[in-house]
């Protein structure tokens, strides 16, 4: 019987990535406590009865959160990461948010290449 992942495992209450945190994955403590973890520190994620993410500082925490959750909040981040890198390539990646900083012509920040100028 081939199973659907939307059935399976639904989607987590949190609300999108915002900029301020775009690096992050939102998981539960089992109190009930939010917080946040860089998933390019994830050494790995196991099951014992409850959902350990061990860090690769060997930091660990529990979290209410099932592995297949923590793995698809991880891949989905890291999809969006190549997805932004797409469109930077094509040159249709348009940032959501101007600051000051961006609008002042003295920034030291040279825009991304386009393909046709490389």
């Amino acid at each position: 019987m081939k199973q659907t992942w939307d059935r399976v495992l639904p989607r987590t209450p949190f609300p999108d990535p915002t900029p301020e945190d775009p690096a992050v994955i939102r998981v539960t403590r089992l109190n009930g406590e939010h917080f946040a973890l860089n998933p390019d520190l994830i050494a790995r994620v196991e099951g014992h009865p409850d959902t350990v993410i061990a860090l690769v500082d060997d930091t660990k925490y529990v979290v209410a959160e099932s592995v297949d959750v923590v793995l698809r909040e991880i891949r989905d981040y890291r999809a969006s990461v190549q997805a932004v890198a797409f469109q930077m390539d094509r040159g249709e990646y348009r940032p959501t948010a101007r600051t000051a900083v961006e609008d002042d012509e003295s920034s030291s920040v040279v825009p991304f290449p386009t393909r046709e100028e490389r």
